[in-house]
């Protein structure tokens, strides 16, 4: 099982039942999040030296840009008197997972701050 494919069945498995255009964005999305981190990572070090944060980082971005996907382009408020539309920045459910990702992958990555401990 290549890299991708061990990303998209990790992210399959927390995203749940997906119908068939939601499975194919998923796959995508892990192709996106598995390329986006390879070019991230600090000189020398390749997915495999980390493969088990970066396989469930990379499946953490992709669900996270699916939920934010199945979101996009809903307003989060609307009035009528005045007329204002405002559109919201994601749910708290992709921020989180976002940042989780970004927490576990963090100390391989180039040019980044992290705590790693006290």
């Amino acid at each position: 099982m290549t890299l991708k494919e061990q990303v998209f069945a990790q992210a399959a498995l927390l995203a749940g039942q997906m119908d068939t255009q939601q499975t194919a964005l998923l796959d995508a999305l892990c192709t996106s999040a598995k390329v986006s981190l390879s070019a991230r990572l600090r000189d020398g070090l390749t997915p495999e030296d980390c493969k088990a944060d970066f396989i469930a980082a990379a499946s953490l971005f992709a669900l996270a840009a699916l939920n934010g996907a199945k979101d996009f382009g809903k307003p989060e408020q609307f009035m009528a008197g005045d007329l204002t539309v405002r559109f919201g920045q994601g749910d708290a459910a992709s921020r989180c997972l976002y940042h989780q990702a970004e927490l576990m992958i963090a100390p391989y990555m180039q040019d980044r701050f992290s705590f790693l401990g006290v």
